[in-house]
C-alpha cells in the first residue's frame, strides 16, 4: 500500500494516495475550488483544464487548474474567491 500525501485544503486536512489530482482530493474533501460571482460554490466540470472551473489558489499562487495538478505532500489548497 502506498504512503499517503497530506495536503490542507481549505484548512481541512486531507489523505490522499499519490497520483491524486488536486480536483479530486478537493471533492473528496467537499470543498469548491472556487466561489462564482453570484455566491455558488464551483468544482471541476470537464477534467482536462479547458472549462477553468476548477481553478483555486495552489501553495499561494491563485487560478491553477487543479484537474491538471497532482498532490504533492504538504500542498496548501484553498478556494479561489
Amino acid at each position: 500500500m502506498p504512503k499517503l500525501l497530506s495536503i490542507l485544503i481549505n484548512n481541512v486536512t486531507c489523505q490522499v494516495a499519490p497520483g491524486t489530482t488536486v480536483a479530486a482530493a478537493m471533492l473528496l474533501a467537499q470543498q469548491p475550488s472556487r466561489i462564482s460571482v453570484d455566491g455558488d460554490p464551483r468544482v471541476a466540470l470537464c477534467g482536462m483544464g479547458i472549462c477553468f472551473e476548477c481553478r483555486a489558489v495552489v501553495n499561494g499562487t491563485s487560478h491553477r487548474r487543479t484537474c491538471q495538478m497532482l498532490c504533492e505532500d504538504n500542498m496548501t489548497v484553498e478556494t479561489n474567491s
